[in-house]
């Protein structure tokens, strides 16, 4: 057999040639943050992210094989959306689930997470209401939350001026 297609290279959605599609693959929010993984598209085609370091992939992006383009897609996920009465719960809720270091996503007056029961009943407790939904869950900021927690102080780590793609919609 021929070997293995190694995609070693990751395409910001919108910066490549639908033409070069070969597939799609599609894949939960976990299996979007590594990087060295052994994928099958949604078409049946074997191939291995191999990638020099971990970044977090997003819906749209492109994995670019030797031959061709193969596009990732997010898979739905069982999701919690949390809405509150206004817009003052709505930050201290969103407070709470930033200090635990939980992925989450924004969308207009909701927060969504992952399903996590202690969780729901952390938002049940802070007033909000919760409501169970499958969508693909694509948090801002990659996987673990690049956000500065009170004030900015760093924990320790500085990660230096290399990344400039916080996208702001």
């Amino acid at each position: 057999m021929n070997q293995i297609k190694r995609a070693t290279l990751v395409l910001p959605a919108g910066e490549w040639n639908p033409e070069k599609r070969l597939g799609g693959v599609t894949l939960d929010f976990d299996r979007r943050s590594r990087r060295r993984i052994a994928l099958t598209t949604d078409e049946g085609m074997d191939f291995l992210l191999d990638l020099p370091e971990p970044r977090h992939l997003r819906q749209g992006d492109g994995l670019a094989l030797q031959d061709g383009v193969i596009e990732v897609l997010a898979a739905p996920e069982d999701l919690l959306e949390l809405r509150c009465a206004d817009a003052h719960a709505l930050l201290r809720l969103a407070w709470h689930i930033g200090n635990r270091h939980i992925p989450a996503m924004l969308e207009g007056e909701a927060i969504l997470i992952r399903a996590d029961h202690v969780l729901a009943d952390m938002a049940r407790r802070l007033g909000a209401e919760v409501t169970a939904v499958a969508r693909p869950f694509d948090p801002e900021g990659g996987a673990y939350a690049d956000v500065p927690t009170g004030g900015g102080h760093s924990h320790g780590h500085s990660h230096g001026h290399g990344h400039g793609h916080h996208h702001h919609h």
